[in-house]
């Protein structure tokens, strides 16, 4: 038996592990994946004053995080289709949101973590509670562990979640393709300029580019069309070639150092649905179970997801740790803050997302949001994870 079994090892559920082992309190994470170096882990993020940072503080592992910053990466631009730059924010250096890469964060997670803390290869099959707060948790080996206490911290299509609430992910009608172009400044000049050191975006009404520059020339771009679930099902993703050449034709007359990083891309197009749960998500509180990140508060992307996820699980490490030995004491008083940001963050998110794929007049809704001419706090939109 385990006392706390955290499902997942993603930034939000490394950090809560983390947070607990500061105060000396022992948790096992359980992933699906084979080993750390399974899967890549996205791209750039950036990791905010107000959340992120915070939880890597509680975690005692800024320093660490202020080490793998990427220089220049808080650099902004708005292009128009024809390439015309429309906004140039260069990075200022005060690391309000600096920008790490996802892989580099979670490896100093793992880090800090005692050896033995992650069992790998741990696919959650099913749940069954026990009563009192107790559950089984078995695994798609046929193991199984008994646990007093299971967090949900296994994102968007969490088998956790389903103990708590009957709410599933849906399509909010956008739809992202994510390509790669290596060696750019080599191999892709026009391109690596067009990007510059950090994030590009070039937006019309229900299609953008957005691009990000990230460590050894590579520019990593998510391709956005609003398009309903019918049209986009249309698009043979089995063949790369056959692919990029469909979504290139959604951006004709674009200037051709934008449409490249479509036409150009090295790695096989990756479709990316953008689903989001109901907003202010919530549930009745139920003995010995939790969850975090994205399997409690599902938005579209808007820069906060791994911010959140990573805030989510310091504060319910910290909870854990005031009321020690009292598990339901702690999830009352950390579900009671959490339903209330996730709220917030619900609203902001949809006001991102509108006004940079729903709005008439975009991008220039991005440019009063990247400006502070929006009511909404300045971030840097569209940071999405690695899951389908």
């Amino acid at each position: 038996m385990t006392s706390i079994a955290i499902i997942g090892a993603g930034l939000g559920g490394l950090t809560l592990a983390r947070v607990l082992h500061v105060h000396g309190i022992a948790a096992t994470v359980y992933e699906a994946d084979a080993s750390a170096e399974a899967r890549t882990q996205g791209g750039m993020l950036d990791i905010h004053d107000y959340n992120g940072q915070l939880a890597l503080k509680a975690a005692g592992l800024f320093d660490e995080f202020r080490r793998i910053i990427h220089p220049g990466g808080e650099a902004s631009r708005v292009l128009d289709p024809h390439g015309a730059v429309l906004l140039d924010q260069p990075d200022d250096g005060g690391g309000v949101r600096p920008e790490v890469h996802r892989g580099d964060l979670r490896r100093i997670l793992l880090d800090s973590l005692p050896d033995g803390t992650v069992h790998w290869g741990r696919k959650v099959m099913a749940i069954r509670p026990l009563g009192e707060g107790q559950h089984t948790v078995t695994f798609a080996d046929g193991a199984s562990v008994t646990t007093s206490l299971v967090v949900g911290a296994d994102g968007a299509w969490s088998k956790v979640r389903p103990l708590l609430s009957e709410a599933k992910p849906e399509y909010v009608g956008t739809s992202f393709i994510e390509t790669y172009l290596l060696d750019a400044d080599a191999r892709h000049p026009a391109s690596a300029k067009v990007v510059g050191g950090g994030a590009l975006y070039a937006l019309a009404p229900g299609k953008g580019i957005v691009a990000h520059r990230e460590t050894n020339g590579v520019l990593h771009t998510y391709v956005a069309l609003t398009r309903p679930k019918e049209w986009i099902s249309g698009i043979d993703f089995t063949d790369p070639k056959v692919a990029k050449v469909r979504v290139a034709a959604e951006f004709d007359g674009w200037a051709p150092e934008l449409t490249a990083l479509i036409t150009d891309g090295e790695t096989a197009p990756v479709l990316r649905m953008v689903h989001a749960l109901p907003p202010g998500h919530r549930w009745a509180r139920v003995p010995g179970v939790t969850l975090l990140g994205d399997a409690a508060h599902l938005n579209p992307p808007d820069g906060e997801g791994a911010n959140l996820a990573m805030y989510d699980g310091a504060e319910l490490g910290k909870a854990l740790a005031a009321h020690r030995g009292d598990f339901e004491a702690a999830l009352a008083e950390y579900e009671a803050a959490l339903f209330i940001r996730s709220a917030d963050a619900a609203v902001e998110a949809a006001k991102v997302h509108a006004l940079c794929f729903d709005d008439a007049n975009a991008p220039h809704g991005l440019i009063d949001l990247l400006t502070g001419g929006s009511a909404t706090m300045p971030s840097t939109p569209f940071r999405q994870g690695t899951s389908p």
